[in-house]
Formats: C-alpha cells, structure tokens, sequence
C-alpha cells in the first residue's frame, strides 16, 4: 500500500486498535502465474497483544470454510497480505470553505504482510474457532457464553479450515481529512455524524487524529 506522511496513523496503538476493532478483513494471496485470490475472513488478534508495540512478529488466528478451495493454494508456509479498513466517507465539495474544489474519500486502513501456516489437526483448528469467538464477543458490552454451544462447534469444525498468520511487515493510512482547514474538518466531522450516510467509526478516529497531532 502507498502510504502519504500526512496521513500517517496517530499512533501505534491506533494501528492495533482498528485491527482489533476490523477484524473481518480480507486475506489475499498469489501463486505464481495466476490472479491474486482474496477472501474476507475474521483475523483476530491474540487478547495479550500489546496496544503500544508493532505488530511485526505477533501471530494472529484466521480461519474459513472448507469449501472455499482458496485454503488449497496454503500448502506449507504462505506469504499472505491482510487488510483491515474503517468504513469509507464520501466527502463532498459541500463541505469544502473554498472552490474549485474535487471530492474526496475518508478512510482508515492498516495492511499486515505475514506468513500463513495451515493448522490441520481437529483440536487446534476448535482452538481457533473458539479464540475467533472470544475476540468478537469481547467488541460488544455484554459477552455471549459459548460453553452451552461446544457440542455443536466441535460438529462443525471438520467444514473448517484454520491458519496461524505470523505477521511480517505493517503499513497504516488514516486519511481523515487532515489536509483540510479546521472548518472544513468540522464540517466533514459533522457530515459523518448527520448526514445522509453516518460513519460513526470515522467520526472516531477523526476526533482521535485531531486529539494526537
């Protein structure tokens, strides 16, 4: 990903965040001579990754179904790219405190290059499934119970495929608008609270690169 100093994330711990907070993201891959294939996947984080600290070499948990042949190409150490993204605000000239002027789009995205391993025996594919469990639970503010429900995942866990990701490299953009005037950024801020289409998680992390610049 081509990334601009100028829309260089807040800080680091904003990086894990949004990973945390995004974590269906899509998982692309290449084999040599063919189309790059990508799926859209949960990749979860593990719960005692470090806020403050880059992500290379932290191992993230990932898994699909069995009848997506994309797990196929996974045959042995894989170099994958993961990416995670905010929603994607329309910004309009009619916001703008001056003209002529061109839309644009606001967005946060962080890209995570790493190394895929398959996990093909039946337990470590539940931990899995059950870890991916936790993590999304634990983004709402009262948490499901899976206990009840391990008969069944242990029934569907052979449709599964599960992969540890190593992570290799991490690039980050928050494009919120910083190029903007402060007028122009309240009124964007504004926009994405009351306007025709909301994006309450931009609205975030526009007041949170406001905060820390």
């Amino acid at each position: 990903m081509h990334t601009y100093q100028r829309y260089a994330p807040p800080s680091q711990r904003a990086i894990v965040q949004l990973v945390r907070e995004h974590p269906f993201a899509m998982l692309a891959s290449a084999v040599a001579g063919q189309a790059p294939v990508a799926t859209h996947v949960p990749i979860v984080l593990p719960p005692d990754a470090d806020p403050d600290a880059s992500l290379e070499g932290v191992e993230m948990l990932a898994h699909m179904g069995r009848a997506n042949p994309h797990w196929r190409d996974f045959d042995g150490p894989t170099p994958v790219l993961m990416v995670f993204a905010s929603s994607h605000g329309y910004v309009s000239p009619q916001l703008y405190d001056s003209l002529p002027a061109a839309p644009t789009l606001d967005y946060a995205a962080v890209h995570l290059a790493g190394t895929l391993e398959r996990i093909d025996d039946r337990a470590g594919t539940l931990d899995v499934v059950e870890a991916t469990v936790a993590a999304l639970e634990s983004l709402r503010p009262t948490q499901w119970d899976p206990s009840t429900s391990r008969d069944y995942f242990e029934r569907i866990v052979p449709g599964v495929v599960a992969f540890r990701i190593r992570i290799t490299q991490q690039q980050a953009m928050f494009k919120l608008s910083q190029d903007k005037s402060e007028t122009v950024r309240d009124n964007v801020r504004r926009d994405f609270v009351d306007g025709p289409h909301p994006h309450p998680d931009l609205v975030k992390w526009l007041d949170r690169t406001r905060s820390e610049q």
